[in-house]
């Protein structure tokens, strides 16, 4: 039965698969014997990346330059992928930007926008390219995407990223809806607080404060991304379809 956790023979993009949780993503696929596919800006953590999954497992590994908040991008890092590998089984819609601390009060539309770009419209229109794929060949797939427990919280100063986030969360709902009948499923994990590149920046009083308020008392191993990475682009998930899962030790609970 544990050989359904074997991923020999699928093929994983992760959008962000280069650093933090995208990263650790990408490790449990590769790990698991995916062939891996990273898009992702950042040509050196590209490589770096690369590197460090190649020896994680027997899979395939490639990374194409790819920004999410460009369509043009989506399609030309779908199409290099379909060449290198011919053909997408799963895709982890994890790239995504932090808005910056601002008041709706100072809110701009540039601001608002940018976070949306990317956030909201990049995963839509990563899905819209994967799907395009998975539809025409006819064999299921796998759509994950990363949200985030702010999405269902209130949250002070990040009400663009928040929406952003509410957004996947009902197009996670309604791609599973649609899709179902192609045998495609869609799900999304709504992290909180991990320590990450993005979260090391932050205020080392928020994180006193974060501490005090999960009550599980610690912040998100990325070794426990790497395990939900590999069940949900495993057959184990096949009957999950539509759902928003928190992975954030209570935190949205307390």
């Amino acid at each position: 039965m544990l050989d359904l956790f074997d991923l020999t023979g699928r093929v994983a993009v992760v959008t962000g698969g280069n650093a933090g949780i995208g990263l650790a993503l990408a490790r449990g696929l590769a790990k698991a014997g995916a062939d891996v596919a990273v898009w992702a800006r950042d040509a050196e953590k590209n490589r770096a990346a690369c590197a460090e999954l190649a020896s994680s497992g027997a899979g395939r590994i490639r990374a194409f330059a790819c920004d999410v908040g460009d369509e043009s991008q989506i399609a030309g890092a779908m199409a290099e992928t379909l060449r290198a590998f011919g053909k997408v089984d799963v895709c982890f819609a994890n790239a995504g930007r932090s808005g910056g601390a601002r008041r709706l009060d100072e809110m701009t539309s540039d601001a608002w926008s940018a976070v949306m770009q990317v956030n909201a419209e990049g995963v839509a229109l990563t899905y819209r390219y994967v799907t395009e794929h998975m539809i025409a060949r006819g064999q299921g797939g796998k759509l994950i995407a990363s949200s985030s427990g702010q999405s269902i919280m209130g949250v002070n100063r990040n009400a663009h990223y928040a929406a952003s986030k509410a957004a996947v969360n009902g197009l996670t709902r309604a791609a599973a809806f649609e899709l179902a009948r192609y045998g495609i499923k869609a799900n999304a994990l709504l992290f909180g607080y991990f320590e990450t590149d993005m979260t090391a920046k932050a205020d080392p009083r928020f994180h006193e404060w974060m501490m005090q308020r999960i009550p599980a008392r610690k912040s998100g191993s990325l070794e426990g991304v790497e395990g939900l990475a590999v069940f949900f682009a495993s057959p184990y998930s096949d009957y999950i379809t539509g759902q928003c899962l928190a992975v954030d030790g209570g935190l949205c609970i307390s």
